[in-house]
């Protein structure tokens, strides 16, 4: 996936030397572009690309650690630890972590998904210091007070019940257990009221100390910036901390890897609840990010649910007015992967709605793309792609995840090559091994029984 490498040129500074021994250049030479990687000892890895037309700077510090690495006791334990890093620290209070970036106009905030954590702050290209300050000494010296634990529970106990309340999203950590079962990959990111209640101060601090060391962290920053200084500031930062020495020597960990078989098909699981709409997921086993196979998949996604013109938005929406929002989307896991159909609409409706995603699925699997839809899918996903990395926040989230997940980076010219490679038998290919194995389905709404008998019609 990289496209060019070599060590850069010797600077004239001892500091710099010393830098330069361990970093990469990836890609460009000087300007908007240039991406370079510098591996510390101890194994924290750090990565920019400098983007010198701008005045701001993202910067994430990225946790190879998500939910999928919880035991069934520490269900929630990641997004809890993600929520408690901004707690204070042995240097900072929580109040002091805050305005030190507020005082600057800075945004920080951070997220946690079922394989890795992100934690990010933008802010102008002369407070970047700053921000390397305040987030590595969020990641190394947190102290995570008992108090602190205890006032954050409710919190996090309130953003489940936010979640619960949307069941747009709620449908999606259903579908999750439906393919996955009682599974990490099954399990919701942030827990349940059970197991939040259920964690002690003492498990998260065990939790910290396992996953955060240097080994387990990739830095990434993008916008005006000197590849350089972001490694001496980040590198002053963990030593001080003493994170460094302890896992001097060490190597990085790697991108997960593995393979994973889902749960078969057909299964069904509906949730009786109040809401106006009902919410469905219609889906199958789909394939790994590292499987090639997700180019062709990802244009046949856009095809079928990714805008205005594709099927499903056509079928359901423009010409049959049966829902207001449907969508066809692919999640890509180290070992395996999920290609899913939503559509929002009223109770009633449902068995239409899931009999048009089943005849379009079929058909796709059967006769593939037209030649109009396979040109146009590919000039949507290349469009989106590009204009997904207009800003140093994207550009930032995709070094980051590249790192972490494939342990290189691919440039844009490079994604676009693989997108606009995908033949119509590429695509047809995969649709006949995606799209035919038999579904499974999760709803979410206020159903007649005679209604909810029928879904398990739609898998059989």
């Amino acid at each position: 996936m990289t496209r060019t490498s070599r060590t850069t040129a010797r600077p004239a500074s001892e500091a710099g030397r010393a830098v330069a021994r361990t970093t990469t250049l990836i890609k460009g030479e000087n300007g908007a572009g240039t991406v370079r990687k510098t591996v510390l000892p101890g194994g924290l890895r750090v990565i920019t690309e400098s983007v010198p037309t701008v005045r701001s700077v993202t910067l994430g510090i990225w946790a190879h650690v998500g939910s999928r690495d919880e035991t069934p006791a520490l269900g929630g334990a990641t997004h809890y630890l993600e929520h408690l890093l901004f707690k204070g620290t042995e240097r900072r209070s929580a109040l002091e972590i805050s305005a030190a970036l507020d005082a600057v106009g800075g945004e920080m905030n951070a997220f946690t998904t079922k394989e890795f954590t992100c934690y990010y702050a933008r802010v102008l290209d002369a407070d970047l210091p700053l921000a390397v300050d305040v987030l590595s000494d969020m990641l190394t010296s947190s102290v995570i007070e008992r108090g602190e634990v205890e006032a954050e529970r409710g919190v996090i106990l309130e953003e489940i019940a936010m979640t619960e309340d949307d069941a747009g999203d709620c449908v999606h950590d259903l579908f999750a257990h439906t393919m996955f079962g009682d599974t990490p990959l099954g399990r919701p990111v942030l827990g349940t009221v059970d197991t939040v209640n259920a964690l002690t101060r003492d498990q998260v601090a065990r939790f910290y100390k396992k996953h955060y060391d240097p080994t387990r962290l990739v830095v990434a920053a993008a916008g005006n910036l000197d590849h350089a200084q972001v490694v001496k500031r980040v590198r002053a930062a963990f030593e001080g901390a003493g994170a460094l020495a302890r896992t001097r020597g060490e190597q990085p960990v790697g991108p997960r890897s593995g393979s994973r078989s889902l749960r078969t098909g057909g299964r069904v699981d509906f949730v009786d609840r109040a809401t106006e709409q009902a919410h469905v997921v219609l889906g199958l086993p789909g394939v790994s990010r590292h499987d090639e196979r997700r180019w062709p998949l990802a244009v046949l996604s856009t095809a079928l649910g990714g805008g205005m013109s594709s099927r499903l938005f056509q079928e359901i929406r423009e010409k049959r007015g049966l829902a207001y929002s449907t969508y066809a989307y692919t999640s890509g896991y180290a070992d395996c992967g999920l290609f899913g159909v939503y559509a929002g609409c009223r109770p009633g409706q449902v068995s239409d709605v899931l009999k048009i995603c089943r005849d379009e699925l079929d058909q796709v699997a059967r006769d593939g793309l037209t030649d109009d839809e396979l040109r146009r899918a590919i000039g949507q996903l290349s469009g989106s792609t590009v204009l997904g990395l207009e800003d140093t926040g994207a550009l930032m989230h995709r070094l980051g995840k590249s790192e972490l997940c494939w342990g290189e980076q691919m440039s844009v010219d490079g994604m676009l090559a693989k997108i606009h490679a995908v033949t119509p038998d590429d695509v047809r290919e995969v649709a006949r091994e995606v799209l035919s194995r038999r579904p499974s389905l999760s709803v979410i709404g206020q159903l007649t029984d005679r209604q909810a008998d029928r879904l398990h019609e739609t898998v059989a």
